[in-house]
Formats: C-alpha cells, sequence, structure tokens
C-alpha cells in the first residue's frame, strides 16, 4: 500500500480501539492507548496509537494531535525503561508499505533491547502468548507516572 489513500476503519487497531479486538493493554488516556504488540520483536514490544485519529501514518496527522500522540509514547517508553530495564530502546514509526508499514493506523512501537540479544522480525517468532503479554502489560502499566 502506497503512502496515500482512504483510512480503513476496519483495520486491527480501530477495532482495537472499538473493543471489538483483543488486547493487553499497557496504558490509556483521552488521547492515547498503548498496548503489546501480539507479534513481538522483543519481549516488552509495546504500541501507542491515537485514539481520536483516522490518520494512516504521520504525515497525515494533524500537529497538535502529533503532540498528545508522543507526549504518550514517551510516558510509556520511561515506563518500558523502568518496568524491564532494557539496555536500549527502539521508538519507531512507519509510513508506507516500503517502509514497512503493515497496519494503516498511524502507530509508534516501543522495542526493548539488551545487549547481545537480537531484535526479532516483526512476526517471524509467532503470536505471542497471551498471558504473558498480560503480564508484562501489567508490569509496565505499574511504572507509568
Amino acid at each position: 500500500m502506497s503512502l496515500d489513500g482512504t483510512y480503513d476503519a476496519g483495520n486491527i487497531f480501530a477495532k482495537i480501539l472499538r473493543g471489538e479486538m483483543p488486547a493487553a493493554r499497557v496504558f490509556e488516556d483521552e488521547h492515547v492507548y498503548a498496548f503489546m504488540d501480539v507479534f513481538p520483536q522483543s519481549r516488552g514490544h509495546t504500541l501507542v496509537i491515537p485514539k481520536h485519529s483516522t490518520a494512516r501514518n504521520l504525515l497525515d496527522e494533524e500537529p497538535e494531535r502529533l503532540a498528545t500522540l508522543i507526549q504518550g509514547v514517551q510516558r510509556v517508553t520511561k515506563a518500558v525503561r523502568a518496568a524491564l530495564k532494557p539496555d536500549g530502546i527502539v521508538v519507531t514509526q512507519f509510513n508506507g508499505a516500503p517502509a514497512g508499514q503493515t497496519i494503516y493506523h498511524l502507530h509508534f512501537h516501543i522495542i526493548p533491547r539488551w545487549e547481545g540479544v537480537p531484535v526479532g522480525r516483526h512476526a517471524s517468532g509467532g503470536m505471542a502468548d497471551a498471558e504473558e503479554l498480560k503480564a508484562l502489560a501489567a508490569q509496565i502499566a505499574a511504572k507509568i507516572s
């Protein structure tokens, strides 16, 4: 899919926001929703999405919404750091299929990294265990300030 297109309200993240699909919720406020990636690249891989947006990617979003979104991303990233004690953290966001985007609802990835532990390819390890994701979500949520 290209950088341009029409927002699909049937995408998985929109369904999660509407409560039509389950998610291991980490954090939610009036602007953002954070949850565990079911196809994690590392332990603790978390996603942050805007709640009231039909932006497919960063280029589609209003600057005012981006401001509150990135504040939410930072807040969750700090909690991931406090909860999991990684050696580093990748915060990334993809725009368009050639860049690696697969869900066309604006979102950020928070991927904890540990020295000497390779990061996996998205979905290469299969779907994560739902109970493990819930436990990680609770561990990270406990560190949200």
